[in-house]
C-alpha cells in the first residue's frame, strides 16, 4: 500500500472538515453530550474492526472525539485512511 503525496490527500479531504496534522488525518468532532460520544466511539470502533483498519480515538472534556486516521505501517496517509475517514463521516 502506497503513501499518498498531500496534493491528493488535500484535493480529498476540500471540501470536509478533516485535516492533515503530523502526517495523519485528523477530524474533531462534538457531540451533544456525554452518553453521545460514547455511542459515536462505540460506531466508529465496529467500522474499524470490520476494516481492519483502526484510528486513533481520543475522548476528551466531555463530549469532544478527535479521530486520526493513519496507516502506521506505512508512516502515512494511504487509500484505507481517506476510506475510512469518508464512512465515519457518514456516522456523524
Amino acid at each position: 500500500m502506497a503513501l499518498l503525496e498531500n496534493d491528493v490527500i488535500e484535493a480529498a479531504i476540500a471540501d470536509g472538515e478533516w485535516r492533515i496534522e503530523d502526517g495523519a488525518l485528523v477530524r474533531d468532532y462534538s457531540l451533544p453530550n456525554f452518553e453521545s460520544a460514547i455511542e459515536f466511539v462505540h460506531s466508529v470502533a465496529g467500522l474499524a474492526e470490520v476494516a481492519n483498519h483502526h484510528p486513533d480515538i481520543l475522548v476528551h472534556q466531555w463530549n469532544q472525539v478527535r479521530i486520526t486516521c493513519t496507516t502506521h505501517s506505512e508512516g502515512g496517509v494511504t487509500d484505507r485512511d481517506l476510506a475510512l475517514a469518508t464512512e465515519i463521516d457518514q456516522l456523524a
